[in-house]
């Protein structure tokens, strides 16, 4: 192992060895968005099913959450595998050299593009569930509940395509900056635009020892014990913090304990490639990279009762327009959460003036939740975007609640004072900005 190799997996960070189409591959057809997008718009995915037709896509090796409750699950996981070993098999996908891969990705949403690098991380520094100290946490609270469909997706796949995105605290712009000052002088990998009308994204080869050494010096320094301290008052560094895909990286750790287990005591069973998980790291202060919330829609509700509940939960409600509901969200006085709601009868602000929780994601779980509860043929989607959330909420039987942002700039210091977030705090951009699905990894020897 080279000095550099070890730095790097003190912090708990691996280089991988990615796997890409071959060349002359139609890359616009190949990566499709984040499967855990468009959760409640199946139109949005029998679109992309259209564009790609039969050529190689990433939309054969990936299990679209919209199709989640379907009767055929199995039949798909199958498709899934046996994709994987095909392009494998046939040549579609090849693996390149090992070294990580410095993203660019351009919005139509965003004027700075969004910085990221591509890496493994250590899932023996990683851990999820309640007062975890790791390097590697979740931001918001992992529903143990939701793994086991991902994990039978990922059992037995020889692939992993990640849409894991990492957070750093890198004030400075040390870690990924500097590489992207001189991307155009790395080895270029990909660059094209992505399908939907949804930007831009190209990707550089960042494999020289100099390189992969200035990484390791920049995370050092952030990690450094003693400076951290000083900052947080903490001993126990938070490094890098799941800002999403959260239960994709638990489904990873829980398919890697479930290796472990089932090869105790063979030889180089700590080498096995399902012990790490290939993520891109996004610096939080990175311009590109905007903090949204996540909205909550109920279907089949009883907007009577619903609000009855809201307001026994301390919510005072002002009939107005949606947008004007939305605008003043942002209005809030210092510890009032304030939220907009949209149904087919009209529109209007919920205020609550003096709310137990810290986060307005929080005061507004804890009712809906028990709401849910005591109505169990009211169902919830969790939506990413304003149009989105509009489009469903306006339709008969369903209600929706706009939350407002959060403020990254306290991001790693609420987490670390108080634990993971309620779960759908935040998302960091608009549906189309999520990642796309263009690299991937080999997960078993």
């Amino acid at each position: 192992m080279s000095d550099v190799t070890s730095r790097l997996a003190a912090l708990g960070v691996a280089v991988p060895e990615v796997y890409l189409p071959a060349e002359g591959a139609d890359y616009q057809k190949w990566a499709v968005v984040a499967c855990d997008q468009y959760s409640s718009e199946r139109e949005y995915w029998e679109d992309v099913s259209r564009i790609v037709g039969a050529e190689p896509s990433t939309l054969n090796l990936v299990f679209p959450e919209c199709y989640l409750e379907d009767d055929d699950k199995a039949l798909r996981v199958e498709r899934i595998r046996a994709a994987m070993s095909s392009y494998l098999e046939a040549g579609v996908v090849s693996k390149r050299a090992p070294g990580f891969v410095l993203v660019e990705r351009t919005t139509p949403f965003e004027k700075q593009p969004r910085k990221g690098l591509m890496m493994s991380v250590d899932l023996e520094a990683y851990q999820y569930g309640k007062g975890v100290t790791s390097k590697i946490r979740p931001t918001e609270g992992t529903i143990v509940e939701r793994l086991p469909p991902r994990m039978d997706i990922r059992r037995g796949a020889p692939l992993e395509l990640p849409h894991i995105m990492l957070l750093i605290d890198d004030p400075a712009r040390s870690v990924i900056e500097p590489l992207y000052a001189k991307i155009d002088a790395l080895p270029r990998l990909y660059d094209f635009s992505l399908m939907k009308d949804s930007g831009r994204v190209r990707g550089a080869h960042v494999a020289s020892e100099a390189d992969l050494a200035a990484v390791a010096s920049a995370l050092e320094a952030i990690a450094d014990r003693k400076a951290y301290e000083a900052k947080y008052g903490s001993p126990d560094v938070l490094l890098f913090a799941v800002g999403d895909g959260n239960h994709s990286l638990a489904t990873a750790k829980a398919i890697w304990e479930e290796t472990k287990k089932a090869n105790s005591g063979l030889p180089g069973l700590m080498d096995h490639p399902a012990r790490y998980a290939l993520v891109e790291l996004v610096n939080i202060y990175d311009e590109g990279l905007p903090f949204h919330p996540i909205h909550r829609v109920l279907f089949k509700a009883d907007e009577k009762a619903l609000l009855s509940d809201l307001s026994a939960a301390g919510a005072a409600f002002e009939k107005m327009d949606w947008k004007q509901a939305v605008r003043r969200t942002d209005e809030a006085a210092p510890g009032e959460h304030r939220f907009a709601y949209v149904s087919a009868s009209g529109s209007g602000l919920a205020r609550f003036v003096r709310p137990k929780a810290n986060l307005a994601a929080g005061t507004i779980q804890e009712p809906l939740d028990a709401h849910l509860k005591a109505h169990p043929g009211t169902s919830i989607d969790y939506i990413h975007g304003t149009e989105s959330l509009e489009a469903l909420a306006r339709k008969p039987g369903n209600f929706g609640l706009y939350l407002p942002p959060i403020d990254k700039a306290s991001f790693f210091g609420t987490v670390i004072r108080d634990g993971a977030m309620p779960r759908k705090t935040f998302s960091m951009g608009e549906a189309p900005e999520k990642r796309f699905y263009v690299e991937a990894r080999k997960i078993v020897r």
